[in-house]
């Protein structure tokens, strides 16, 4: 059965939808901070947001791993409805079709709540930046934030959804896929820098931690395109033991093949069906870069424990460094359980999240205005 790949029809009911899911979030902040200040009360609202960005991402995961990023074959409702319950028929049809593809009930209500939860989100943004902008113009007293971050995080959340709905019309397109994650991963950067740029003072850091906090995020950033890439063509399970692959220690690989960015899931660039070998290499890949990766964070982490300001950053480092390498071992010996899969998607937000804060902290000055 044929459906239309965009349906506007719904968008102003998921609209509505998003707005409810953000009032929740936003009338919590008022009524917990009622003797704050306007300053507080769109900090506390930042903090809440950045949370329930992270969250996204985590459903994000989980909407990738149980294989319902195609629950609703159309954007951005569900054959024209904006829930699974206005198109019963149509996915009782094609469930009948194709019993465990794409399109079941669960796989329906999986893909539309991460599509009202990011709606959700982009409200929250969207508030945080008129909120800003009333601030810069005198109309929200006693409320001093610098409205260009706040604006241009909102921009990157409709880039987002832009991705989201190519994510679905261009049938999971790995490259496609890959570029919303990382896209999700930049979403929490920015709302970061925000927390700690309207926060309190900066950490007072030593000048060597910023260089080397700036070179362990582009290396995370590296490492997370290539899990990105390993979890949007399904390579996790080419390789079932570690620390060897396929019984060796070098096996069989097609790098260029594996370096196809531009292509259908599944399917090679000459149109064919990718080869077990370039799957291979996808995967190696990831395991080559995840030692530099463990390496450099591992010795920061190491470096900034002796760091006050800094010690509890540390222990965070360290801590989700090595939630990091268990997850991402038990992916692999234990046949991509989802509970471990969508942890490691979230350990490395979380990392990242660590990362920026670092690196934010650092170039804040401190109280007295002096740096060491």
């Amino acid at each position: 059965m044929s459906t239309d790949l965009y349906d506007l029809s719904p968008l102003l009911q998921l609209l509505l939808v998003g707005l409810l899911l953000a009032a929740v979030p936003v009338l919590w902040v008022l009524l917990r901070n009622r003797r704050t200040s306007p300053m507080g009360r769109y900090q506390t609202l930042t903090v809440v947001t950045l949370f329930l960005t992270f969250d996204l991402v985590l459903f994000g995961a989980f909407t990738r791993l149980t294989d319902s990023g195609l629950g609703c074959p159309d954007w951005p409702g569900c054959y024209g409805s904006a829930s699974p319950l206005g198109a019963k028929e149509e996915i009782a049809m094609a469930q009948a079709a194709m019993p465990t593809g794409p399109v079941t009930h669960s796989k329906a209500w999986i893909e539309m709540v991460h599509r009202y939860l990011a709606t959700g989100v982009g409200g929250l943004i969207l508030l945080l930046a008129v909120s800003a902008w009333l601030g810069s113009k005198g109309i929200l007293q006693h409320l001093r934030v610098n409205p260009w971050l706040p604006t241009f995080t909102l921009l990157w959340v409709c880039v987002q959804g832009a991705f989201g709905a190519l994510t679905v019309t261009m049938k999971l397109f790995p490259a496609i896929v890959s570029l919303h994650l990382l896209g999700a991963y930049l979403l929490l950067a920015l709302l970061t820098v925000q927390v700690v740029r309207n926060g309190g003072v900066g950490a007072n850091a030593p000048r060597w931690v910023t260089p080397w906090a700036a070179a362990a995020l582009a290396m995370l950033v590296v490492q997370a395109a290539s899990g990105a890439w390993v979890s949007t063509n399904y390579a996790v399970l080419v390789c079932t033991e570690f620390p060897m692959c396929q019984g060796s220690w070098w096996p069989a690989m097609d790098f260029a093949g594996a370096l196809e960015l531009w292509r259908p899931l599944g399917a090679s660039q000459d149109g064919g069906h990718i080869s077990f070998q370039a799957l291979t290499a996808i995967h190696f890949t990831h395991r080559l870069l995840a030692l530099v990766t463990v390496a450099l964070l591992a010795i920061l982490a190491w470096r900034l424990r002796r760091l006050p300001q800094l010690h509890l950053a540390a222990r965070w480092l360290g801590g989700l460094l090595l939630l990091q390498v268990v997850t991402g071992l038990s992916n692999v010996v234990l046949d991509w359980p989802l509970f471990a899969a969508v942890l490691h998607t979230g350990g490395a937000g979380a990392l990242l999240v660590t990362l920026v804060w670092i690196l934010a902290m650092a170039g804040k000055p401190p109280s007295n205005g002096r740096m060491e």
